[in-house]
């Protein structure tokens, strides 16, 4: 029904069946995909909750994966929504124990296939027409009681990288060794082992199930409680072998811990491209407290018409004819209340397109940093919304007017940046947007370095409010707060650059608190820059280089 709660989910491309294949009566109402392994853009999203869900609908419920990109820019979304007088509530998919609560750190655990459950049960829940909050709540409910864990022979190829880097990858590993605790967008493992899969499945239950384990005990599952085995095909597992690893699981679990899963499921719900692997998922049945035919189990065997679950669809429902999709542009042009405040227009645009060039120029080594200590994209994306914004630059007409420039760009990175460097960018030139035109007045007014670093100021304050993200954490921060700060008490715009290099050459051999860094092992955050704090600094240098 139209008025049911919808049901949206998302995430980076790549994890096919997931998301799309979900979408479908009893699951979701709709999903939004990202570039391969990075976030949808806020814009997608925005987009999504806005015009692409049943205009009756009585709330919506968004589950995403606990990944920092995908919760910066799902959240921006969420709260534009509810300036809209929409009914949203967010529901945070965190059920890897592999990155135990020690390395975990301020991000926690990562979202895994558990979330193929937690949008079966959300959908089938909102198909009988429960409030959003009951299906918030019960959601909540369900991720609390869920514990996954993967492994993987080798890290996945991303289609167009390059030939060798996929070779480099097969070989990494060597012969006869799996990782243990690898994620689903390509991050390394927590521990490399040489084993038979019967010691694989052992090590892999213990750090699920183990309640010793005072790292990884997240959920205490005991001998003869009700629960659910998911076991997920990273893509590249054939069903024979999977089959086998079902086996190995369900005789495990019944000899060592005394679970006999009520439910068995397996095949591909959350992909990893063609890694070749598999995730356990473990879901301990708690009540919800809803009465008769809304018990977790009841959900999960709830009637399904998505082709990612395992289910029948009606001849009838093929054959319905549905409406097209409204031609209406997705984002119309917003046309921005000029004011009073003056910059010159190409001393403006010859400062930022010296930053951008540099920026640009930079893709490489930035690529390289990440590919070290993260997933490689964070060069691409920069270069990506860098490119566009020079377009805009080159394309619009110059204007006197900071605001309207500023305008413009945060539009371009909306549209152009996706992960989480898109959405920290977004937020930051958004507020900013806001924060200058709060310095207007009856009559023209130079912009002047101090009014710039005092907009500046308060648009750090409100990235404050989206991510815990300090100088220190070795994240891009490291760079834009000494920047934001030295400008601040100096008004003088080269030496906050020299703040904001300075700040990103403190970041090698820093260890990180945020982002996907936490989760890669090594000491490669000992021989290489914060790769965002060092992009930053290279936009920010060639700037002031200007100025």
């Amino acid at each position: 029904s139209p008025q049911n709660v919808s049901v949206v989910c998302g995430g980076g491309s790549g994890h096919e069946p997931g998301f799309s294949a979900f979408v479908g009566q009893g699951a979701l109402t709709a999903c939004v995909a990202g570039t391969i392994f990075a976030s949808p853009s806020a814009q997608q999203i925005r987009a999504c909750l806005s015009q692409r869900l049943p205009d009756e609908t009585q709330g919506i419920i968004v589950v995403v994966t606990n990944y920092t990109g995908d919760v910066l820019n799902f959240g921006m979304g969420i709260e534009k929504a509810r300036s809209m007088g929409k009914k949203v509530e967010m529901v945070i998919v965190a059920d890897d124990v592999g990155v135990g609560r020690a390395k975990g750190g301020k991000v926690g655990r990562r979202g895994l296939s558990g979330t193929a459950l937690i949008v079966k049960i959300c959908g089938a829940l909102a198909e009988t027409g429960a409030s959003v909050e009951d299906c918030a709540k019960v959601g909540r409910l369900a991720v609390d009681n869920l514990v996954s864990v993967g492994a993987s022979l080798s890290r996945v190829h991303v289609p167009g990288r390059p030939l060798q880097e996929a070779k480099d990858e097969e070989e990494r590993l060597g012969p006869g060794l799996v990782e243990i605790g690898m994620g689903i967008h390509n991050e390394p493992g927590c521990e490399k082992v040489k084993t038979d899969l019967p010691g694989l499945v052992k090590t892999m239950l213990a750090q699920m199930l183990d309640p010793s384990d005072q790292d990884r005990a997240y959920v205490k599952i005991e001998k003869g409680d009700d629960t659910v085995l998911l076991v997920n095909n990273f893509g590249g597992t054939s069903n024979l072998e999977l089959s086998a690893v079902v086996t190995e699981i369900v005789g495990q679990l019944r000899s060592t811990y005394g679970l006999k899963p009520k439910r068995v499921i397996s095949g591909t719900f959350f992909g990893s491209l063609n890694g070749p692997g598999f995730i356990i998922s473990i879901l301990k049945l708690a009540d919800t407290g809803l009465g008769s035919g809304k018990s977790i189990l009841e959900l999960l065997d709830a009637p399904s018409e998505a082709t990612g679950w395992s289910a029948s669809i009606k001849t009838e429902t093929w054959e319905k004819e549905y409406d097209g999709i409204s031609a209406t542009a997705e984002d119309e042009k917003e046309d921005v209340r000029p004011t009073n405040l003056r910059v010159d227009p190409n001393l403006l645009k010859s400062a930022l397109k010296s930053g951008l060039h540099r920026l640009i120029a930079s893709e490489g080594e930035v690529t390289h940093y990440d590919t070290i200590v993260g997933d490689g994209d964070c060069g691409i994306g920069l270069k990506r919304g860098a490119e566009g914004i020079l377009k805009t630059l080159e394309d619009g007409q110059a204007t006197e007017d900071p605001l309207t420039c500023l305008t413009r760009i945060a539009g371009v990175v909306e549209a152009t940046m996706d992960g989480t460097s898109g959405a920290l960018y977004a937020i930051f030139l958004n507020s900013l947007c806001a924060n200058v035109r709060k310095l207007d007045s009856p009559s023209q007014t130079q912009l002047t370095p101090r009014m710039w670093a005092q907009a500046l100021d308060g648009s750090l304050k409100a990235l404050g409010k989206y991510t815990p993200a300090q100088p220190g954490d070795r994240t891009l921060m490291d760079a834009l707060v000494p920047f934001v700060e030295t400008l601040k008490e100096t008004g003088d715009t080269r030496k906050a650059a020299e703040a904001a290099k300075a700040g990103a050459d403190s970041t090698k051999g820093m260890k990180a608190s945020l982002g996907r860094s936490v989760y890669v092992g090594g000491e490669g955050h000992t021989e290489v820059p914060d790769p965002g704090a060092y992009g930053l600094c290279q936009f920010l240098t060639g700037l002031a280089d200007r100025l």
